[in-house]
């Protein structure tokens, strides 16, 4: 009953990663909407006409894809995994074998590993475009960098507000996925625990005195060795 109750609580933590992820992807869907495709992270700003903003040296367009990647592959893992368990629940028992769990734990390490590079990517190389756009003096922060016109115009509309939403979402997403990875130790050391007692219940029976049949059949066997004595 606890491992089940273990695994009821994993799936309702992958279903919130699965949202995290969905909410990262889009958020940098939308970035790169807004730069024409170019990636903003660890990027230079350059001003424009002496009033408008422009992003002047944009990173290779494959670092922002390799978040977005991220986050959609683990999303769609999360959302299948809730279907197969729900398909399961309501056409046969709803059971996980040692198998399965072991299987999940290099998955979770995997994903959780995934989830913290992408994260670092994101920190840092907002940061450094915030430090590319604040090192223009008239700018005070990225938040008020959105309220500047840009060129080409309306391109960078609401970027850092994506891109703090995809930051966040992502390093919500790592806690989730550490959480879920600790359940299925858990429930690991569980299902092996129960396995040993199995075993050890097994080999005590297997020790237990002789049943009430053998004991008659061992007392006819007396009483013929004595009806045959001369």
């Amino acid at each position: 009953m606890a491992d089940r109750c273990l695994h009821y609580v994993e799936l309702v933590l992958l279903a919130a990663c699965s949202l995290c992820g969905a909410v990262a992807a889009g958020s940098m869907a939308r970035i790169q909407g807004f730069f024409s495709g170019s990636c903003p992270l660890y990027g230079g700003v350059a001003v424009m006409n002496g009033s408008s903003l422009a992003l002047s040296c944009p990173s290779a367009p494959s670092l922002c894809y390799f978040v977005t990647g991220i986050s959609v592959f683990l999303a769609l893992y999360c959302l299948l995994h809730l279907i197969f368990w729900t398909y399961c629940s309501y056409t046969k028992d709803f059971h996980r074998g040692p198998s399965g769990v072991c299987i999940g734990l290099p998955i979770s390490a995997t994903a959780a590993f995934l989830l913290l590079v992408a994260a670092c990517v994101l920190r840092y190389g907002t940061r450094s475009l915030c430090d590319s756009v604040i090192s223009l003096k008239h700018i005070i922060s990225c938040s008020e960098a959105q309220k500047i016109p840009w060129t080409p115009p309306g391109m960078a509309l609401q970027f850092y507000s994506n891109l703090h939403n995809a930051e966040t979402s992502s390093w919500v997403n790592l806690v989730l996925w550490c959480v879920v990875l600790v359940l299925q130790i858990m429930q690991c050391n569980l299902k092996s625990t129960q396995s040993q007692d199995l075993e050890s219940s097994g080999s005590y029976r297997s020790f237990e005195a002789p049943s009430e049949s053998h004991l008659w059949s061992w007392s006819d066997s007396v009483l013929y060795f004595e009806e045959s004595w001369p």
